[in-house]
């Protein structure tokens, strides 16, 4: 399946563990790097409209753990949790993300910031154990988050480099 909705592009081919995620931002690779790496940036924009985002520890530098909660507006708690891989830098970030709501389905992702001129490609690249586990990640209703959330870090990035 690929699709591509609004400016994000999410390729999940049929009968593979992986998701690929492309979003060009207008923004340098240092600033977006910033915003996906600073606790305080990264509640400004990581997530659905309309829900709310704690940061119980992010600590981004090699084996450091991170665990956020979204909060939707009845209350409802979705946390996530995992390990950097390596230290982020505008290279690129690589980390564990597990959903605490389906313990043990544990992705491996690689985030790469691309320069191309006054914009930054970000490229996700998400394994997961198995198919199945992929499929429910699918099916969770992820490509409408990430759609709401990029567009909340498009708003972000415009901010900051307006001031």
């Amino acid at each position: 399946m690929s699709k591509a909705m609004s400016k994000t592009q999410i390729i999940a081919e049929p009968d593979t563990q992986q998701i690929e995620v492309i979003r060009a931002f207008n923004a340098p690779r240092e600033l977006v790097l910033r915003a996906f790496t600073e606790p305080d940036l990264l509640v400004q924009w990581l997530g659905p409209h309309g829900y709310t985002m704690t940061i119980d520890r992010y600590e981004a530098r090699d084996g450091g753990t991170w665990r956020y909660t979204h909060r939707d507006a009845e209350g409802n708690a979705f946390a996530f949790h995992g390990v950097f891989h390596g230290a982020p830098s505008v290279d690129g970030i690589v980390q564990t993300f597990e959903f605490e709501g389906w313990p043990g389905r544990v992705a491996l992702e690689r985030l790469t910031f691309e320069a191309q001129g006054d914009t930054t490609l970000v490229r996700t690249l998400s394994v997961y154990q198995s198919v199945a586990d992929r499929d429910a990640m699918i099916e969770s209703g992820m490509e409408q988050g990430l759609n709401e959330g990029y567009e909340r870090l498009d708003e972000l990035v415009a901010t900051l480099q307006a001031s």
